[in-house]
């Protein structure tokens, strides 16, 4: 499965999910840690556990397995680290407590409206 294929598969999962404000950012040329940032919010701690959940499921029955999961004790931050790709999945108030786009201002917002549900 290529990284274009495994970027979409993300982002259609968890807007199916009903994750909000899914965005994906280029950070390859900014820094070593990965090639892009997937980050989206869910309603409460759990739907940002079960956003997290159901990416990990999706991706492992394609055989792929993240290299590292953490989750901060309530579940308002969950990292899932694929390694070129990073998806960071908040409770909507940490989110903006963070402000992880603003951090990464200088990545490359992608356009992932071709894989968003059409409604």
């Amino acid at each position: 499965m290529t990284q274009q294929e495994r970027l979409e598969l993300i982002i259609r999962t968890l807007d199916l999910k009903k994750g909000e404000d899914i965005q994906a950012l280029k950070i390859g040329d900014l820094t070593i840690l990965a090639d892009y940032f997937v980050i989206v919010n869910g309603t409460s701690n759990t739907h940002a556990r079960t956003l997290a959940d159901e990416v990990e499921f999706q991706l492992s029955q394609k055989g792929i397995e993240p290299e590292r999961r953490e989750a901060d004790t309530g579940n308002t931050w969950i990292i899932l680290d694929y390694g070129d790709i990073i998806i960071h999945v908040f409770y909507k108030e940490t989110r903006n407590f963070y402000k992880l786009e603003g951090v990464w201002a200088d990545g490359e917002q992608i356009d992932i409206s071709e894989y968003l549900i059409k409604e």
